[in-house]
């Protein structure tokens, strides 16, 4: 035996929505698109109510999540701890990346790749470092290894140590290339392009700054 819908009133407070009565009572509500069909008199068996309130759990998961991509991408492992940290089901959300996958929403090659940019534009790291923050979003190594392929980690260590240039005038080129070598390193750069770079930089900076680096300290 079925249920009646008595009513079909859109919400308050987000008109994208609407309430559904049941047999005079307030039962669930819907978003408006799925609600869409439905219509007063209408009767809904168990199964039919069953059903709508499952797409709409997935149809509230896809709207948490698009909310998330609204502030930048989000891979698809974030979004999946976003979800599950609202005590989201499994199940729903499933369904939910599905439909962000389908709708072209989560896309894990193209956050990646926009991670990497990002970084690289505003804050240089290596492909060291890059590789262990894409692996924590839960990003696949196939395009991990893609999207890195073509960085210039040389270009930017460079420009990572020329950040600090003006902070370490007066050291000794002793204590420079160490400093410079440990900061590089921290940053996750390999020995060959830190090797490389450093050498490059300290050697601009002797022709262009004679007097950028301290006298070496000598024993009497």
């Amino acid at each position: 035996m079925g249920r009646t819908i008595t009513a079909l009133e859109a919400q308050k407070r987000n008109k994208d929505r609407v309430n559904v009565y049941l047999d005079g009572e307030f039962a669930f509500g819907l978003a408006l698109m799925e609600a869409a069909h439905l219509h007063k008199g209408q009767v809904l068996s168990d199964d039919d109510i069953a059903d709508l309130r499952a797409r709409d759990e997935v149809t509230r998961a896809v709207d948490r999540a698009i909310n998330l991509l609204a502030r930048r991408p989000y891979s698809t492992t974030e979004i999946r701890r976003n979800l599950i940290k609202h005590d989201i089901d499994n199940a729903v959300i499933d369904a939910a990346l599905e439909r962000l996958v389908n709708l072209g929403y989560v896309d894990d090659r193209a956050f990646a790749e926009f991670w990497v940019e990002n970084r690289d534009r505003f804050r240089p790291r290596g492909p060291r470092a890059l590789r262990y923050e894409l692996r924590q979003k839960g990003v696949a190594p196939d395009i991990i290894d893609s999207v890195l392929q073509d960085l210039d980690a040389g270009d930017a260590a460079y420009r990572v140590a020329q950040g600090k240039l003006s902070r370490w005038r007066g050291l000794t080129e002793d204590d420079f290339r160490k400093k410079m070598m440990a900061f590089l390193g921290r940053r996750g750069f390999d020995y060959d392009v830190i090797r490389d770079v450093v050498e490059r930089v300290m050697a601009e900076l002797e022709n262009e700054q004679p007097d950028y680096f301290a006298l070496e300290h000598t024993e009497e």
